[in-house]
This record gives C-alpha cells, structure tokens and sequence, in this order.
C-alpha cells in the first residue's frame, strides 16, 4: 500500500508537471492525459482529445511528416495554419503549445485577409469563400467602419443611406440564402442575416 501510494502521488506531480507547462491539460481527467501521453510516438492518436483541449478545434489534418498543416472545426470548416507545426520534435505539452499559438495566428491572419477581400469581391461571394468565425467578425469590422464614414461625412443623412444600403445587403442575402449553398455557408450567412 506504501508502494502504491507512492507511485501514485509520483504519477500526480508527473501529470500536474505537464499541465503546468500546457494548462489546457487541465481540461482533461487523469486517464485521458495518460493515454495522451503514453501515445507520443503516434502523434495521431491525440485527435479525439482536442475537442476537450480547443473550443474552436475539433481535429487536425495531418501531412507529410505527420506534420499539423489544418484546423479542422466541429462544422468541418478547415483552415489552414500560417505555419505548420512538427510534432515530431518535441513533447505532446510543446507542440500543443505551439498549435495554441499558431492557431490564434492563424485566425488573426486570415481575419486581416477576409477584411482586405471584403472590398475586392461582391458580398455574396464573399460570405461564401471565408470561415464562418471570419464572416461574422470582419462583416462587423466593415459595417463599423463604413458607419462612422457615413455619419463622419453626412451626420444623420449618412445614417439613412447606410440603413437603406443595410436593407438592400439583407435582401440579398435573403435571396441567397433561398438558393442553393454549402451547409456551412448557409449557417453563416444565416447568422449573418441576425447580426446585421
């Protein structure tokens, strides 16, 4: 029992070593961080884990290498990393870690992307060809932006003609969305719909 007890309170500072260094390992029991752990060689294995370690991850796609080159959301929606991260170099805690980091990047990356295409391309094609996360947030940015122009150049008659401009992008995307489109596009055109 003396034994046991032990190797117990030595598997806890073991365990709470490799939360402290990576803290979303707190969000996973015991025996889910040991089967983590004891899989590091197969990199893969990790998978079902991710969706208790990242809210907005759910899987990764894995290339050459075993190399994590996707993010991969419970909608399936993929987006691709700004920079792909070798798990094969260092601890499960590290290169998690690094996915974390390299995830905000990437978001961040592609938000500045979709904001600088959202005046390149109609609207409608626009909501098509982002993640839905981009979609919503960055619409915002340009609708904030596009307000405070109005009201900075023309005061109250700007607010109008940004209502009537308002009015005319929602019935668009209201014939949009009666039309045929990719079930993600359509949750986020949807949702769109709402905020605007």
């Amino acid at each position: 029992n003396k034994l046991l007890d032990l190797v117990q309170k030595g598997l806890s500072a073991y365990l709470e070593s490799k939360r402290n260094v990576f803290t979303r390992f707190f969000f996973l029991s015991n025996d889910e961080l040991l089967s983590i752990l004891s899989q590091t060689k197969d990199v893969t294995k990790v998978q079902p884990h991710l969706k208790k370690c990242f809210e907005g991850i759910n899987r990764v796609s894995f290339g050459e290498n075993n190399r994590i080159e996707h993010m991969i959301s419970r909608e399936k929606e993929t987006m691709p990393l700004s920079t792909c991260i070798d798990p094969n170099l260092s601890g499960v805690e590290f290169w998690m870690t690094e996915l974390e980091d390299m995830m905000r990047v990437s978001v961040r990356d592609h938000c500045e992307a979709a904001i600088l295409d959202y005046v390149e391309r109609s609207r409608s094609k626009w909501m098509q060809k982002w993640p839905g996360m981009c979609v919503l947030n960055c619409s915002q940015v340009h609708w904030t932006s596009e307000m405070e122009n109005a009201m900075t150049m023309e005061g109250t008659k700007g607010v109008q003609k940004m209502l009537e401009q308002q009015k005319i992008q929602l019935s668009a995307m209201t014939k949009l969305v009666r039309g045929k489109l990719k079930k993600n596009a359509r949750t986020s055109i949807g949702a769109l719909t709402v905020v605007d």
